[in-house]
């Protein structure tokens, strides 16, 4: 069998007896429970994976609808410079266990990948579904018990936790615990954020859980642009928070707001101007290849008897959803002037008043603070509790970095279970 661990001590053993392994809980079998888990079995500890909902890896495998993007090929520090605040509390995370590792784990389960034209990397087949299945395997051949329509919900006063499950609520006791829970979005595939009140209950520090990735409002859109133009994409555009260098790519005006990659890649900082301000402006270049004073030269021609919509389509190309945003957020006097219609196409303000709500959000940020951790990601007020994955203060945008975090996070938190475990059993 494939190993993660290349220089594992003999099995770990408990003083019931030298043939007795420790057990270890999991609750949360997501990508960095599942990971804790394979880090664990393959070092000889017995192990009970719990999930809530009916099967495990639910929110995996719907990111893997349309395309299973596992990580990014970029070098470390461009992919390490994505965590932004908290690039430092996980680069030895991802050091130990990063896209490389990754990519190499997946082949171990007879799953090939390829590099996309953007950098992203992807199982051959686009799909989430083979992989879960090759390593649910892996994990069952290797000893690993998983109990599906389990839920946590916190701790007895023994110390032990409560689990309801459709026989009834029964108590678990174990040598340690890891908790790989999720952050607070797609509370329909078991992220719900419940954890969060036993947590607050032991004294573990939690930073509020807040949207990411996600679209975000406007004040209002107009009925025609909104009955026209909702759902419809902007391609080939650029955007930019504030004064911040406008990214190239791709979004989607919505019957509230705005959504879309392009989006999604500054939700962070749109929220936190949002959280500090009360609004974020961002500025739209609806002609990203065009400098200004070329759409400026263009403008000046004599449009004749023609519209100014035609004038914009045979000049510039602009027409659809493009010219209905110029129109929407651009005043009436501004198109008899080219110079200032000119810098409105080029920096067209787009002023967001609030996030989606959070079960809409991609991912979520806030959660178990770092502060409360110690290296291996055991609370530092729960002594034996590890944490894991999207419970964790951290965000990332899509294109892999999500799902390599977690991954990470459940590798470190399994070694560090491990450590728990020898440190103890040697005492």
């Amino acid at each position: 069998m494939p190993r993660l661990l290349t220089s594992l001590s003999a099995p770990i053993m408990t003083s019931t007896g030298p043939s007795t392994p420790p057990n270890v809980t999991i609750i949360g079998g997501g990508p960095a429970g599942l990971m804790a888990a394979e880090v664990l079995s393959q070092a000889g500890i017995q192990v009970d994976v719990y999930d809530a909902m009916p099967s495990v890896g639910r929110k995996f495998l719907l990111a893997g609808v349309g395309g299973m993007n596992i990580t990014h090929s970029e070098a470390f520090p461009a992919f390490l410079a994505r965590y932004g605040e908290r690039a430092a509390n996980l680069a030895p995370l991802l050091r130990s266990f990063g896209a490389d590792e990754l990519c190499r784990w997946i082949h171990e389960l007879g799953i090939d990948t390829f590099v996309g034209s953007s950098g992203r990397v992807f199982p051959t087949d686009m799909k989430a579904a083979p992989l879960l299945r090759a390593w649910l395997k892996r994990l069952r051949d290797g000893g690993v018990a998983i109990h599906t329509r389990h839920r946590w919900l916190g701790w007895n006063a023994d110390g032990s936790l409560k689990i309801a499950s459709p026989a009834g609520e029964h108590a678990v006791r174990h040598a340690a615990t890891l908790l790989a829970l999720g952050g607070g979005s797609w509370s329909r595939l078991g992220s719900d954020g419940a954890w969060m009140l036993p947590l607050e209950q032991r004294g573990v520090t939690l930073a509020p859980l807040q949207p990411s990735n996600c679209g975000f409002d406007v004040q209002a859109w107009s009925e025609l642009l909104v009955s026209k133009f909702a759902g419809a994409p902007l391609k080939n555009v650029a955007l930019g928070l504030d004064d911040e260098v406008p990214r190239l790519g791709e979004c989607v005006i919505t019957a509230t707001g705005i959504e879309g990659s392009l989006v999604y890649a500054l939700s962070a900082s749109i929220r936190e101007a949002i959280n500090q301000h009360g609004s974020a402006t961002l500025h739209l270049d609806l002609l990203p290849g065009r400098p200004v004073d070329k759409v400026l030269q263009a403008l000046g021609k004599p449009r004749g008897s023609r519209s100014m919509a035609k004038h914009l389509h045979s000049q510039l190309g602009l027409d659809g959803v493009k010219a209905a945003l110029l129109r929407e957020l651009t005043p009436a006097d501004a198109f008899a002037d080219p110079a200032r219609l000119a810098q409105a196409i080029k920096a067209l303000p787009i002023t967001l008043v609030k996030p989606r709500p959070l079960d809409e959000a991609i991912s979520s940020a806030g959660g178990v603070v770092f502060s409360g951790l110690d290296e291996n990601l055991m609370l530092r007020s729960v002594p034996g509790v590890f944490v894991a994955g999207e419970m964790l203060d951290w965000e990332a945008p899509t294109g892999g970095y999500l799902l390599t975090a977690c991954f990470a996070t459940g590798y470190r938190a399994g070694l560090g279970v491990l450590d728990w475990l020898r440190k103890g059993t040697a005492s």
